[in-house]
């Protein structure tokens, strides 16, 4: 990567290099084993003039998104939080029955269920045919497209402008960052909100949260970055909220720059704690890759000695951020017998580049492991209660980051 793809400069500092992966959704069927992998480098890097993080874009959307095995509905406690933001934005901005609202990469349609529930008329912008038709499925009116400058012009023509637009976990996913930006303000009403989730580079720094470094995620952004990445397209942050999901998240609240006024105090007290962790200079990236390194090197010791003894260890989850982790610390069968995911569509598949099996979690009952690696570990507090049972038979949860961690859970 030569220059930056949002200012343009060529001013780019190595964060950590995890080597090369497969594309981290890229589960393979029992007949694909025996195949070529293609793998690709993931070097995150950040630019010393904009201090947006990012890794070169080897893999397009199309190639990504157009089929996806991420449903968003399998996670309980996803739900719940689309559920109370739907609850909280419809207060907070008045949506009624007369009220548009449009959210960009709509997955299955876990958050616009609750507009339709609540009769706020809305559409879904998703790319995933599949999990598009899922949400058509589900009762939740879905245009399957990529966001551009053209599509949000298309739709604002065809429904009128949005009061709302919703881009929750996608802004990292699109290595035009300037366009997307442009097409969420076509589509959003002159005096109408954008509100934006996405993983917050401060906590995944701080956190060793390394493992969702992965090549659909093409940026990492701090709030000083998305200020500038929206404003590229002519929006402007009004305020931000700070979110455990993801391990800790950032929810950016914008409007066209005409109406946005001040930002709130909290988006200075959060430029100020980013300052302070050093992340608009080089010395808050030094040690990053050091950490990285010891997470690594703290799971393998973990899983050998656990081999050497005798003892049996399975995971639970199949997510993206599982498929990073198992590459870059090597895991292989031998030392993970299976992973288990509550999505359907990956039961009978195998993980990208390390091919461990995935099965149904009623498997985890049946053999009794010693250990269950938890790969989803954001999901923690929702895991640890869903596997409560492991402590039938004395098993135990194991935790790699933000440090290995070992649980005994109470029945």
């Amino acid at each position: 990567m030569t220059r930056c793809r949002l200012c343009g400069s060529e001013a780019m500092a190595s964060v950590v290099d995890l080597g090369a992966t497969p594309p981290c959704e890229s589960f393979l069927a029992a007949d694909q084993l025996d195949q070529p992998e293609p793998a690709y480098p993931l070097h995150l890097r950040v630019c010393t003039d904009c201090w947006l993080a990012q890794i070169p874009p080897l893999i397009t959307p199309e190639v990504t998104f157009t089929q996806y095995a991420y449903f968003s509905s399998y996670s309980t406690s996803w739900v719940e939080h689309a559920r109370t933001f739907v609850a909280d934005a419809a207060a907070r901005l008045a949506l009624g029955p007369d009220a548009f609202v449009v959210e960009v990469a709509s997955n299955d349609g876990y958050l616009l269920r609750h507009m339709v529930d609540r009769g706020i008329r809305c559409l879904g912008i998703e790319p995933s045919v599949n999990v598009g038709a899922a949400a058509r499925d589900a009762g939740v009116p879905t245009l399957t497209e990529f966001l551009s400058p053209d599509t949000g012009s298309a739709v604002r023509t065809e429904h009128g402008p949005a009061d709302l637009v919703v881009a929750n976990n996608v802004y990292a996913h699109i290595p035009d960052v300037v366009g997307f930006t442009r097409g969420l303000r076509a589509l959003v009403a002159d005096d109408g909100w954008v509100s934006i989730e996405v993983q917050h580079l401060l906590t995944l720094i701080e956190e060793n949260q390394y493992d969702t470094i992965y090549h659909e995620h093409f940026q990492y952004y701090t709030v000083a970055s998305a200020i500038r990445a929206l404003e590229s397209g002519g929006l402007a942050l009004v305020d931000v909220e700070l979110l455990p999901t993801h391990g800790g998240s950032i929810r950016l609240w914008a409007r066209p720059v005409e109406v946005s006024g001040e930002p709130s105090q909290q988006v200075a007290d959060v430029l100020a704690r980013e300052k302070a962790a050093g992340l608009q200079e080089l010395s808050g990236y030094a040690e990053f890759a050091a950490r990285v390194a010891k997470v690594r090197r703290d799971l393998l010791k973990f899983l050998i000695e656990a081999a050497e003894q005798g003892k049996s260890v399975v995971g639970y989850g199949a997510p993206g951020k599982g498929n990073t982790l198992l590459n870059h610390c090597g895991i292989r069968p031998d030392l993970l017998a299976y992973t288990v995911d509550r999505n359907p569509y990956k039961h009978g598949r195998f993980t990208p580049g390390t091919r461990i099996p995935i099965l149904a979690p009623e498997q985890i009952a049946a053999d009794k492991p010693d250990y269950v690696l938890v790969l989803p570990w954001n999901l923690r507090a929702e895991l640890v209660e869903q596997l409560s049972y492991v402590h039938e038979w004395g098993g135990r949860l194991v935790f790699p980051i933000p440090e290995l961690s070992i649980v005994e859970v109470a029945s």
